[in-house]
């Protein structure tokens, strides 16, 4: 796998951990499971192209909402979303 380049906005950092309970630091690692899906998210898809990716961390399943600038992962949401849960136990652990 090549390099990852990850990017965040710190407030927004702090909103999530606040609100959801982990940190954009943690979310990354979902982007190194192995299993990980990336799923186009065109309902939010207007000025830019965002994806969600589920992958599987510290024995939990984490949804994280991103897109792609400058060749960076841009991260702005990270939760355990039971909608993301279920798409990767049907989809990976079948």
């Amino acid at each position: 796998m090549q390099e990852l380049h990850f990017e965040w906005d710190e407030k927004k950092n702090h909103e999530n951990t606040s609100k959801h309970g982990v940190s954009f630091e943690e979310a990354k690692r979902a982007f190194y499971d192995k299993h990980r899906l990336i799923i186009e998210d065109s309902v939010h898809s207007k000025n830019e192209k965002r994806f969600f990716c589920v992958g599987y961390i510290d024995r939990k399943i984490i949804t994280v909402r991103f897109t792609e600038r400058s060749g960076n992962i841009r991260i702005f949401g990270a939760g355990y979303w039971r909608r993301g849960k279920k798409i990767y136990e049907t989809l990976r652990l079948g």
